[in-house]
């Protein structure tokens, strides 16, 4: 059974966030796992340091619902190998990455919001395909 790793530049300095960020991973502990990346690495070296497979978060990716996300959490948790979704550095990813794309939203969010969007939303999914009311539509 695979898992969801979670890969971000840097660790969010804000600590509210960090508390916010950990708390939906403790939750979801069985299936999600975050990887920090040094926020020393340039973009061109995080890129080249996560799986090529891996999906990017970019607000030039393909937008996604809720429950389009939980249709593919659920599948990603069933898959043999792990999957990689990575949120990018301040600068964003080189624009000439190959890697798919998926957007959390048409704004610019910063990483340490959007790790924390992403964390929020794999576990709404979560919520979703066990069929909780956390999720309202």
């Amino acid at each position: 059974m695979g898992r969801i790793v979670v890969h971000c530049h840097g660790k969010a300095s804000d600590r509210n966030l960090n508390a916010a960020i950990q708390g939906y991973l403790e939750r979801l502990k069985a299936k999600v796992t975050l990887k920090e990346h040094s926020d020393k690495t340039s973009p061109e070296a995080y890129l080249a340091a996560i799986p090529a497979e891996a999906i990017l978060l970019d607000e030039g990716g393909k937008m996604i619902s809720s429950m389009e996300l939980a249709s593919r959490f659920r599948q990603w948790t069933l898959e043999r190998d792990d999957i990689h979704l990575a949120i990018g550095p301040a600068d964003g990813f080189p624009v000439t990455s190959e890697h798919d794309k998926i957007s959390l939203s048409i704004m610019t969010l910063p990483h340490e919001l959007a790790t924390l969007v992403l964390i929020e939303q794999l576990y709404r999914a979560y919520e979703i395909d066990r069929g909780s009311s956390y999720h309202r539509p």
